[in-house]
């Protein structure tokens, strides 16, 4: 219990050095990690280790992604593809209902990539669809975010839905097909439905930085085909997911399944997909090499703050789980007598809150409560699954790095942040529960 208190308590001192004593979000992530390490009586060398593998990790792969992604994102704002796609968008959902697409965009491209890699393909979007119409950054952000998280919490491929899969046995497919039902209507709740409830009381514009960075502007003259950008926009997406088939059904160890799972990383796919960018939204528009250089360049200075701050919330992460406070909640929650379906949601959800981790907190949560299913019959494991993974994706705050990505990029307030993110994930969790439990009354 007292590890417990102790990691309420630094959230607590984080949440007052930001906002209070106005330190950067940056200092005041690392200075609370360290804070929690020491009294939770971790050897000091460890806290030096945690702090660099925790910054390590999340920079290792996010920092790549957000650098390339960023680029792909420069490429189509400059080129006007991403004007070209918003345009399409409005002209076909309407302007009363574009909020409705980019939610239905995120959950189709979110389907085979990560959160973060999605968020950096499709931001761009976002910001010209806002300057375009007018309307909230928060109204057209929000769905993008509740179809990027939905599916990266309940839908396999991604990597802990695919390991929760294994650890509980259950079938891909029929998971695949409960997580649609269950995450399309979290997804259409906590997306366009309070992205446009919270998007009038929280009117936000294109960020000047963001703004400068995308160059969030109409152009005059012709713009790239809508197929031309769409396709260069979906190029990851489509080698991810070849990935993904060529795993299940081509032999481990053959040349063309390496070959595929290559090209197939996240990191490759965006590497191919940027070059691609070059050419297609750049070269093959009758842009020169140097101005492509100078795009490329001129779009990575804004990422640099938002990168440190990212790096600090994995560094606070992986204190809050090398100091064993993971471990206390699931002990805690498994000592309950809940049925197997809502202890994989409660024990997945704390662990969430405590950690930051969706996916600490999915497979803890799923290493504690597969063997209390196995004796208890007629649980689903695929229920159990999405049960799992609704609970992991609840109440994401400020030791998550996915919320200070929010933050920055949105250029919101704390505050702002939590009454957009924070609600719309903790939505998408406490929705998708009592459909699980609909679906475990019929299957």
């Amino acid at each position: 219990m007292s590890l417990l208190l102790l990691a309420a308590l630094s959230i607590v001192v984080l949440l007052i050095l930001i906002t209070w004593v106005k330190w950067h979000p940056f200092v005041s992530l690392i200075v609370t990690a360290v804070g929690l390490g020491l009294v939770a009586g971790m050897p000091l060398s460890d806290i030096v280790k945690s702090l660099k593998e925790g910054m390590g990790n999340t920079l290792g792969f996010i920092a790549t992604v957000l650098a390339l992604g960023t680029m792909l994102g420069k490429m189509m704002a400059e080129s006007g593809g991403a004007e070209q796609i918003a345009n399409t968008l409005i002209r076909r959902f309407g302007r009363r209902r574009v909020h409705w697409a980019m939610m239905t965009v995120a959950f189709l491209v979110g389907i085979p990539v990560f959160f973060q890699v999605g968020f950096v393909l499709l931001i761009p979007l976002v910001f010209t669809i806002a300057a375009e119409t007018g309307l909230s950054l928060v109204m057209i952000g929000i769905p993008l975010v509740a179809g990027l998280s939905v599916v990266h919490g309940l839908v396999p491929p991604h990597p802990a839905a695919m390991a929760a899969v294994d650890i509980y046995h259950a079938d891909v497919g029929k998971t695949i097909f409960y997580a649609l039902l269950v995450g399309l209507p979290a997804a259409a709740v906590a997306g366009p439905l309070y992205g446009q409830w919270i998007g009038k009381r929280i009117h936000k514009s294109v960020p000047e930085k963001m703004a400068a960075s995308f160059s969030v502007r109409r152009r005059e003259g012709n713009l790239p085909g809508f197929a031309n950008t769409l396709f260069t926009i979906l190029l990851p997406v489509i080698l991810m997911l070849v990935a993904t088939v060529a795993e299940i059904f081509l032999p481990k160890n053959g040349v063309l399944s390496s070959v595929l799972s290559f090209v197939g990383d996240p990191i490759v796919s965006l590497l191919i997909a940027t070059l691609y960018a070059f050419f297609s939204l750049g070269t093959l528009q009758g842009t020169n090499r140097e101005t492509i250089q100078r795009w490329a360049n001129d779009c990575l200075a804004p990422t640099a703050s938002i990168l440190l701050v990212i790096g600090g919330g994995g560094a606070f992460n992986k204190v809050l789980i090398d100091s064993g406070v993971g471990e206390a909640v699931g002990q805690l929650a498994a000592k309950s007598h809940l049925s197997p379906i809502l202890l994989a949601w409660v024990i997945a959800a704390a662990i969430r809150v405590a950690t930051g981790s969706a996916t600490v907190s999915m497979l803890t949560a799923a290493g504690i409560v597969a063997p209390i299913a196995q004796a208890v019959p007629g649980t689903s494991p695929e229920l159990l699954v999405l049960a799992t993974g609704a609970g992991s994706i609840i109440l994401s705050h400020v030791n998550d790095s996915g919320f200070w990505m929010i933050k920055e990029y949105f250029g919101i307030s704390l505050k702002e942040t939590f009454w957009t993110w924070t609600a719309a994930e903790t939505l998408l969790s406490v929705v998708a529960l009592p459909l699980i439990l609909l679906l475990n009354g019929i299957v």
